[in-house]
C-alpha cells in the first residue's frame, strides 16, 4: 500500500496512564509526568474511515507505550495492538497511519518513539456504555475509562480549546483503570489519569 493515497479516520478515542488526573503531558510534552515514567495506553475504536478503496469502518487498535519522564525527550517505547477482524489489506491500512507513514498526527508522535515493537493481532471486545468505554483483549490487556461528573452533577467535566493533534476539540476527563500482561509491557493502573473524546483526521 503507498503511504501517499489519501485517507480520512474517525471515531472514538480513550486514553488512560499512569497519571494522576491530569497527566501533565496531555497539556504539553515537555511537562514532567507524575512518577518515574509514563506508561499508558491510547485506544481507537474506528466508526467510519478509509485509505483509497479499503474501509477501516468498526475496527479497533490500541497503542500501548512507555516513556520517560518528559515524553518530549523522546525514548519512547510501543505496540500496536490490532483487531484480529483487520484483513491483511486493513491491517496495512492501519500500519500506515499509526506509524505515521501516512502523514497526518502520528507523523509527530512518530518522532518521539525509538523502538516500536511487532504489532500484535488480537482478539478485542469493544464497549461504548455512555460515560464508560471498555475495551478487553482476552488473557493480555483490559481498560476501563469512565468520565467524571460535571459541578452540575449530571454533565461531563471536559477540557477544551486545548492544542492535542490526536484527540478531537472537547477531551472528556475520566478516571481509568488498566491492566497489562504483554511480554513486554506488564503493568496495573488503578483510578488514574483517564480522557475520551471523538477524533477525525486525514492525511
Amino acid at each position: 500500500m503507498r503511504s501517499n493515497m489519501k485517507w480520512h479516520i474517525k471515531g472514538l478515542l480513550f486514553e488512560n496512564c499512569s497519571c494522576q488526573l491530569i497527566c501533565p503531558a496531555h497539556i504539553s510534552f515537555k511537562n514532567v509526568c507524575n512518577h518515574d515514567r509514563c506508561r499508558g495506553h491510547w485506544a481507537f475504536h474506528i466508526d467510519e474511515g478509509r485509505v483509497a478503496d479499503v474501509m477501516l469502518d468498526s475496527l479497533n487498535i490500541v497503542v500501548v507505550f512507555d516513556s520517560p519522564v518528559q515524553m518530549y525527550s523522546g525514548n519512547w517505547t510501543q505496540v500496536f495492538f490490532m483487531d484480529e477482524r483487520a484483513t491483511e489489506p486493513q491491517r496495512d491500512a492501519l500500519e500506515m497511519i499509526f506509524s505515521g507513514k501516512a502523514g497526518g498526527p502520528w507523523e509527530t508522535l512518530a518522532k518521539f518513539v525509538s523502538n516500536q515493537l511487532t504489532t500484535r493481532i488480537v482478539p478485542m471486545e469493544f464497549e461504548d456504555a455512555g460515560k464508560t468505554k471498555r475495551l478487553l483483549i482476552p488473557d493480555v490487556f483490559e481498560t476501563t475509562v469512565s468520565a467524571i461528573r460535571g459541578s452540575d452533577g449530571d454533565k461531563h467535566a471536559v477540557l477544551s480549546n486545548l492544542h492535542n493533534v490526536i484527540h478531537g476539540p472537547e477531551h472528556v476527563l475520566a478516571r481509568g483503570k488498566t491492566r497489562c500482561t504483554d511480554s513486554d509491557f506488564n503493568f496495573v493502573l488503578q483510578k488514574t489519569h483517564g480522557l475520551y473524546s471523538k477524533f477525525s483526521w486525514t492525511g
